[in-house]
C-alpha cells in the first residue's frame, strides 16, 4: 500500500504545545457510524456512550527517558566528545536499554557517554535509524533511580522543537491512569480524562477497565518506507489480565461495545483477541500493524488524538473508520482550527455499519 496516500499538509500553528485546561475542555470530533461529523468536546463525551459500554484505558506511566551527555574521548583523541542526546525506549535488562542516539554517526561500539551528573552508559551495539543499544554502570532499582534524576520527559520532537520540557509537562504528559513504570511517550487519548469525567460515565453506567502497553518512541514515527509492505514496527509490550479480558467478552455478549481510549489501548485488545472475536490473557510483545482492510475483532469505538501525517497511527484510524472518511475529517478538523498530535483536542470513532 502506498504510504503516501496517508499523507496530508497540517498548519503549524495547529500543533498543540499545550494541553487544554482543564484535560476535558479539549474539542472532540465525532465520526459516527454512518460518517457524519459532530462538533463536541472531551466533557460531552457520556452522552455518545450508552449504559453497559466499556471503557478500556492504558495504565502506562511515561519514564524520563530522554538523557543528555556527552561521549567521553577516544583513545589518542584530543578534547572532549561531542554532545549526545539518547531517548530510551526498551529496556532488554536490569542494566540495559536500546535508545535512539543523536547524533548516532558520532558513536561507535564500545564508545563510553556520561548522561548528566550521575550516569555512565557504554555503547554495545549499533543498529538502523540512529538505535543503540547501552549497557548502563547501575542496574535495577538504581539506574530506575537515576533516570528519573538526570532524565525530562520525552516531549515529542513537534513539541520539543519549540519549547524545552518544564516543571508542567511532569504533570501535563501523565495520565491519570499512569501506574505501570515503562512508556517513553505518552498514551495522548488518556491525557484528556479527569476525575469529573470518569464520574460522569460511571453515572450513566460506563465501566472502565485497564491493559497496559509500554509506548516505545517508534510508535509516532512517520513510516519512512514507501510501501507499508516494507516498514518495520518497533516491539512493544503489551498486557491484558484473564480477568478484564471476561469482563470485556461479557461486555460484547451483553450487547455492549468496548471503547478503546487511544490506539495504545486498541493495539493491545486487538492482539489479544482470537478469531473469532474472543479476548484472551495477553502478555507479550506486540509488532501489531494495522492498515486499510484489517478486520478489527474487539473494538468498537475509538478515542484518539489527531495524528501525524504518513504515521503508523493515521493509517490505523483510516483502516477504523475509512480512508476517504478520515481525510475528510482531518480537512474538516484543520478547517475547524482544531489543535493537532500529544497535546492537542480528539476524534471519537465509531466503526463503520457493515
Amino acid at each position: 500500500m502506498d504510504v503516501a496516500q496517508f499523507d496530508f499538509d497540517l498548519p503549524e500553528g495547529l500543533i498543540a504545545l499545550r494541553p487544554a485546561i482543564p484535560r476535558e475542555s479539549a474539542r472532540l470530533l465525532t465520526v459516527h457510524a454512518d460518517g457524519r461529523f459532530e462538533h463536541a468536546c472531551v466533557s460531552d463525551l457520556p452522552r455518545f456512550l450508552r449504559v453497559g459500554d466499556r471503557l478500556v484505558v492504558n495504565d502506562t506511566k511515561v519514564i524520563r527517558a530522554r538523557l543528555n551527555g556527552r561521549r567521553a574521548p577516544r583513545p589518542g583523541v584530543e578534547g572532549a566528545g561531542p554532545g549526545i542526546e539518547v531517548t530510551l525506549h526498551k529496556r532488554m535488562t536490569p542494566d540495559r536499554f536500546r535508545a535512539f542516539a543523536k547524533p548516532a554517526r558520532k558513536l561507535a561500539v564500545g564508545d563510553h557517554l556520561r548522561l548528566g551528573e550521575t550516569l555512565a552508559a557504554t555503547v554495545t551495539a549499533r543498529g538502523e535509524g540512529g538505535e543503540v543499544e547501552l549497557a548502563f554502570s547501575l542496574g535495577g532499582a538504581g539506574l530506575d533511580a537515576a533516570i528519573a534524576r538526570e532524565g525530562e520527559m520525552p516531549l515529542p520532537p513537534y513539541i520539543a522543537g519549540k519549547r524545552k520540557p518544564d516543571a508542567r509537562d511532569q504533570s501535563d504528559y501523565q495520565t491519570m491512569f499512569a501506574r505501570a513504570p515503562g512508556s517513553v511517550a505518552a498514551p495522548t487519548a488518556g491525557l484528556h480524562f479527569t476525575p469529573e469525567l470518569l464520574s460522569a460515565l460511571a453515572a450513566n453506567g460506563i465501566a472502565e477497565e485497564k491493559v497496559t502497553l509500554h509506548v516505545g518512541a517508534g510508535t509516532f514515527l512517520p513510516v519512512a518506507a514507501a510501501d507499508t509492505a516494507d516498514h518495520k514496527m518497533h516491539p512493544e509490550f503489551a498486557m491484558l489480565s484473564g480477568e478484564t479480558a471476561a469482563r470485556l467478552n461479557a461486555t460484547h455478549e451483553a450487547g455492549g461495545r468496548i471503547v478503546a481510549v487511544g490506539t495504545t489501548s486498541l493495539r493491545t485488545l486487538e492482539s489479544a483477541a482470537g478469531e473469532d472475536g474472543r479476548l484472551h490473557e495477553f502478555a507479550d510483545e506486540t509488532r501489531i500493524f494495522i492498515t486499510p482492510g484489517y478486520r478489527f475483532k474487539a473494538v468498537d469505538v475509538l478515542l484518539t488524538n489527531f495524528h501525524l501525517p504518513r504515521s503508523t497511527l493515521f493509517m490505523l484510524v483510516c483502516a477504523f473508520a475509512g480512508t476517504d472518511v478520515m481525510k475528510q475529517a482531518y480537512r474538516e478538523a484543520i478547517a475547524q482550527h482544531y489543535r493537532f498530535y500529544s497535546y492537542g483536542d480528539a476524534c471519537l470513532l465509531f466503526r463503520p455499519r457493515v
